[in-house]
């Protein structure tokens, strides 16, 4: 049992080193563009299934709290949230419009739709990508190597690897990449200034 713990964690840690050279690029849009987007007075609005809907409702609630430093609420939501408006959704039309009917609700043009998905390939999480561009929002698609997300979206954020839990693992870690970026852009760094 020790021997697979260690193979688990060395391959999270190899991940990792990974994501340095395939990723950082992408990740320092992404929280440019959340920077931008909180700045004008827009908002994001987070999606997903599962592992991935609980990352979209932590990374809610690190903006919209906060995260390391104090510093006024930035408007995000979590669309996983309200079983409500899910379980009636799903059940008059399909589980496949349960994001992009809230997106077609909420989002307005420069918002941001941030869809996670371990696969890329999730349904809802694609026709809620397909919805928000007819709207004029910028998508943002957190996913693994595969699937179609990664290429509707506006800026991917691809983890290099198969192995769906060693992709939920490194989502957490790039949410709060993004979370202390956007802290950085919006209140450090405008407080140099």
């Amino acid at each position: 049992m020790k021997e697979a713990i260690a193979k688990m964690l060395k391959e999270g840690a190899d991940l990792r080193l990974q994501m340095i050279e395939t990723m950082t690029g992408d990740i320092l849009e992404a929280a440019k563009t959340i920077a931008d987007t909180f700045k004008a007075g827009r908002k994001v609005l987070l999606f997903g299934n599962g592992g991935s809907a609980a990352d979209c409702q932590h990374i809610a609630a690190e903006f919209m709290n906060r995260f390391l430093i104090e510093r006024p609420p930035l408007p995000a939501i979590a669309l996983t949230t309200d079983t409500s408006i899910l379980t009636s959704i799903s059940n008059d039309y399909a589980f496949d419009d349960v994001f992009s009917k809230q997106i077609k609700a909420l989002g307005k043009k420069g918002d941001i739709a941030f869809g996670i998905s371990t696969s890329g390939s999730s349904p809802n999480v694609l026709k809620a990508f397909r919805v928000a561009k007819k709207q004029g929002m910028v998508t943002i698609a957190l996913v693994g190597e595969g699937g179609k997300a990664a290429s509707l979206a506006d800026i991917a954020l691809c983890v290099p690897s198969k192995s769906t839990p060693r992709i939920q693992e490194a989502h957490v870690v790039v949410g709060h990449i993004l979370c202390e970026l956007t802290d950085t852009l919006l209140f450090r760094e405008a407080g140099k200034r």
